[in-house]
């Protein structure tokens, strides 16, 4: 369970004054459920539930190896790889924003085709260059035009902000302690625009190694089936109250794991080729007698 908190006076220092109703809104969101869900009444998951789910998925899908083990952010040679899974924070934002609606794949070639065009962590020549190279480069990604204005007005941001292209002030250890807290790194990464809470949460939980529960198409669609988020919950909101009520050493692996079975599972996704087809998480509903509703705008 998260605690209030007050930002560090320095973060604070380095954030402008909210510049458009829609960041406002962002942060006046992380601010109000960061230790209270938006749904405080919603019971579920039970931490038991939870737990449940885990071992159905990581019986399903080889993952007994996900509780509290975050793969070392060095490991990787690709940020878009894993959404964010690289040890420079800037990388993993670039890697996560590239990641968005679009398949694991493209996504890392669309990464590897910028690195390979304007060097690794060049952060300066992709902020500096004519925003058609960076469409180009990031083309086979799907939304080349769009992901290219963002990353460049990330890295602009970034430059004005802190006067150098660099956020590794968010991993600093203090005593072998993070010297920022997790919502203070949030609330400084949803600072920038085209940063959303899901993105930042996949910065917390793969670039830097903190319990954070990011919720994607995946992981929405999966906990409304499983009767995790009230109908009504939309994708930031139900990211909100999941991040509370699901144990911290059950955050990274529920997430590789929901995403995991999110893409290979055709019984709970059957929308998209009209089959139909066995599903364990709703053999799991079954099991334990809840009703599995039917497809709609409202659940899946």
């Amino acid at each position: 369970m998260k605690r209030p908190h007050s930002p560090s006076p320095e973060l604070t220092d380095t954030l402008e004054p909210p510049e458009s109703p829609r960041k406002s809104k962002k942060l006046k969101e992380l601010d109000a459920y960061s230790s209270t869900s938006p749904f405080p009444d919603f019971a579920h998951p039970t931490p038991s539930e939870a737990r449940q789910v885990f071992d159905v998925l990581a019986d399903a899908h080889n993952g007994r190896d996900l509780i509290r083990k975050a793969p070392s952010p060095t490991a990787s040679s690709n940020s878009a790889k894993s959404c964010g899974h690289s040890h420079n924070v800037i990388d993993a934002l670039i890697g996560t924003i590239l990641s968005q609606n679009t398949s694991g794949k493209n996504s890392s070639t669309a990464k590897r085709s910028l690195d390979t065009t304007f060097g690794r962590n060049n952060f300066a020549a992709i902020a500096d260059a004519p925003k058609s190279d960076v469409v180009e480069a990031i083309r086979m990604g799907g939304m080349a035009n769009k992901k290219a204005a963002t990353i460049q007005k990330l890295l602009q941001d970034i430059k004005a902000k802190r006067g150098e292209y660099s956020l590794q002030y968010l991993a600093e250890m203090v005593d072998g302690k993070p010297r920022y807290s997790d919502p203070e790194v949030m609330r400084d990464l949803v600072s920038f625009d085209g940063v959303g809470p899901k993105t930042a949460s996949c910065v917390l939980l793969f670039c830097l190694g903190r319990d954070s529960f990011a919720v994607d198409t995946h992981v929405y669609r999966l906990s409304k089936l499983l009767g995790w988020v009230p109908p009504k919950a939309n994708r930031v909101l139900a990211q909100a109250h999941l991040d509370l009520k699901i144990p911290d050493e059950l955050k990274y692996g529920l997430h590789v794991l929901m995403i995991r079975h999110g893409r290979a599972c055709k019984g709970c996704n059957a929308s998209k080729d009209g089959q139909q087809g066995g599903c364990i998480l709703k053999a799991y509903l079954r099991d334990r007698n809840v009703k599995v509703e039917p497809k709609s705008e409202g659940n899946l």
